[in-house]
């Protein structure tokens, strides 16, 4: 099943396989946005401190951002890379690469989850947290550090199950973590009272679970990538090539985490509590715009690398063209 999968990614039509790997990936991006909007209009309904709660979750998406950016660092870097390796044939080395990324994102877990602990109230009130919203910000904040191995798993490691052309594999990584989300946070903020600490529990909970279907399915027999112990040893041959490649897409989302703690801090200079927690909803619609391009190379990526490894460049080519239009199309529209 797996080898019938990745195969595909050499030889079916282009456009049609562009079109089978995106959608399901559009669907998974816009899904997870509706699960944080729905987890904010959760926290932003709590009784007598909806909108200070909001605001200081708000407060935490620049650090929610940067853990994003290392996962993205690590599986960005990755996934492609195990993609080129499996159009050359090289097996192995594919699998290296997925073993070397796990080592990656432990490693880089294991740093954040001390670094949030320790230093994460005093990077609150940097990125514009006030005396109002620092107990709502940090008491979210601190449970999310908790789960960040299960973040980094879940958003690192399900880049390698769409590598190989399991798109719907993928999405239904991301449905399970967005329904479980959006059962849980009414249960754990409102039956059990924990608010804030409750949305945490609940978007941790989610993560956990997510990351365990992403694992047992990178271990089970569909996949043409398993994790093995043996790999999990960092090679410099492996690791560097990775990390350079994923360098670009973490700049990309550090800088966004960059603008919003300017945007934060001058909110709040300038309107306060309320412009930061309203700038909070603004960010999320805006993501709509954005969501269905990321959709669209996310289907693409494996079509390009894999194609780029067996040396088509033909198809390589016309992969990126329909890219190309396809998003110009979008963004016009």
């Amino acid at each position: 099943m797996g080898s019938k999968n990745t195969e595909s990614l050499g030889n079916e039509n282009v456009g049609k396989l562009l079109f089978k790997l995106a959608l399901p990936a559009i669907a998974a991006q816009i899904i997870n946005l509706l699960y944080n909007i729905v987890d904010r209009i959760y926290i932003g309904h709590i009784e007598n401190v909806g909108r200070e709660a909001l605001t200081g979750v708000g407060v935490c998406m620049p650090v929610i951002l940067i853990v994003s950016a290392f996962a993205a660092l690590a599986g960005m870097g990755s996934a492609p890379r195990a993609s080129i390796f499996l159009g050359k044939g090289e097996h192995e080395n594919a699998e290296k690469t997925l073993g070397n990324a796990v080592f990656m994102l432990l490693t880089v877990s294991v740093t954040l989850t001390a670094v949030l602990l320790i230093f994460g109230k005093d990077l609150l009130l940097i990125f514009g947290a006030s005396s109002n919203t620092i107990g709502y910000a940090w008491d979210y904040l601190k449970i999310y550090s908790i789960g960040t191995l299960f973040v980094q798993f879940t958003i690192g490691l399900n880049m390698f199950i769409s590598a190989q052309g399991f798109s719907a594999v993928s999405m239904f990584t991301v449905i399970i973590g967005a329904v479980l989300n959006i059962v849980l946070d009414p249960v754990f903020i409102f039956v059990f009272g924990m608010g804030v600490k409750g949305a945490a529990v609940a978007t941790v909970i989610s993560q956990v679970v997510s990351s365990a279907w992403i694992i047992v399915f990178l271990l089970g027999k569909r996949t043409m990538l398993r994790i093995k112990p043996k790999y999990l040893v960092p090679k410099a041959k492996i690791l560097f090539p990775s990390l350079a490649l994923g360098i670009s897409p973490f700049i990309m989302q550090a800088t966004e985490s960059l603008i919003s703690v300017c945007y934060n801090s001058s909110l709040l200079e300038y309107g306060g509590d309320i412009a930061v927690g309203t700038m909070t909803i603004l960010t999320s619609v805006m993501q709509f715009s954005m969501l269905p391009l990321l959709g669209l190379a996310q289907g693409a990526q494996p079509i390009v690398s894999f194609n780029y490894g067996a040396k088509k460049p033909e198809r390589v080519k016309k992969a990126s063209r329909l890219l190309l239009i396809c998003s110009v199309a979008f963004s016009s529209l």
